[in-house]
C-alpha cells in the first residue's frame, strides 16, 4: 500500500482535503485524531502531562487542551517536552492501524510529519498550500486566536516556501472551495497509477506555478 504523507500548515485546509480523498473511497489516518484518543482520561499520555504540567491542566476530568496549547506556545521547551511523549505514541499507533489496512495507497494526515523529521514514514509527502495571509485569517476566525498567538503557531511549523520544496506534490487552497475537489480526483489517479509504477515520480503532481 501506497503511504501519502498529508500536511500543512495550520488553516491551509488539510482536514477539507483529507475528507475530500476519503469521500472517493481512500482510507484515511489521522494522526491529530490518534493525538486526542491518546489523552482520553485513563489514558498514560494524560496521566504524564497531569504529572509534568499540574493538576489544573485538567478540567472535570479531561486534558484542558485550550490551556495547554498556551502552556506549550509560550514556552518552546515545553512544546518539545509534550512533542517527545505524544510524537512516538502517535507514530507507534499509526503503524499498528496501517496495519489492518488494505487498498493501493491510503492517507496519512499529519500536520508536524516534516517538523518531527519522519519524512521516511511515508512514500511520498502532499503539502496543502495556501499564502500566509490567508492562513493567518482563517486561523483567526476560526479559533478566535489573537496576532500573537497565530504568530506562536507559525512558529513552532516550518515556513511555506520550506515546506513547499519538500513536497512531491501540492494542493493548492487559496481560492473557492470548489478548486479543490477537481485537484484530488487528479490526485487519487495519479496515485491508482503510481501504485503500479512504485512510490516516487521524476516531478510533482498538482501546484504547476510552484513546481519550477
Amino acid at each position: 500500500m501506497l503511504k501519502i504523507g498529508l500536511t500543512g500548515g495550520i488553516g491551509c485546509g488539510k482536514s477539507t482535503v483529507a475528507a475530500l480523498f476519503q469521500a472517493l473511497g481512500v482510507p484515511v489516518l489521522d494522526a491529530d485524531q490518534i493525538a486526542r484518543e491518546l489523552v482520553e482520561p485513563g489514558q498514560p499520555a494524560l496521566e504524564a502531562i497531569v504529572n509534568h504540567f499540574g493538576p489544573g491542566i485538567v478540567v472535570a476530568g479531561k486534558l484542558d487542551r485550550a490551556r495547554l496549547r498556551q502552556l506549550v506556545f509560550a514556552a518552546p521547551e515545553q512544546r518539545r517536552w509534550l512533542e517527545s511523549l505524544l510524537h512516538p505514541l502517535i507514530y507507534a499507533e499509526l503503524e499498528r492501524r496501517l496495519a489492518s489496512l488494505s487498498g493501493p495507497y491510503c492517507l496519512l494526515v499529519i500536520p508536524l510529519l516534516l517538523e518531527s523529521g519522519r519524512r521516511s514514514f511515508v512514500d511520498r509527502v502532499l503539502v496543502v498550500d495556501c499564502p500566509e495571509p490567508v492562513q493567518r485569517q482563517r486561523v483567526k476566525s476560526r479559533d478566535g486566536m489573537s496576532d500573537a498567538e497565530v504568530d506562536r503557531l507559525l512558529a513552532a511549523q516550518l515556513g511555506r516556501e520550506e515546506r513547499l520544496r519538500a513536497a512531491d506534490d501540492v494542493i493548492e487552497n487559496a481560492g473557492a472551495p470548489e478548486s479543490l475537489p477537481p485537484q484530488v480526483e487528479q490526485l487519487h489517479r495519479a496515485y491508482l497509477a503510481l501504485r503500479e509504477q512504485g512510490p516516487r515520480l521524476p516531478s510533482r503532481i498538482g501546484h504547476d506555478a510552484i513546481d519550477q
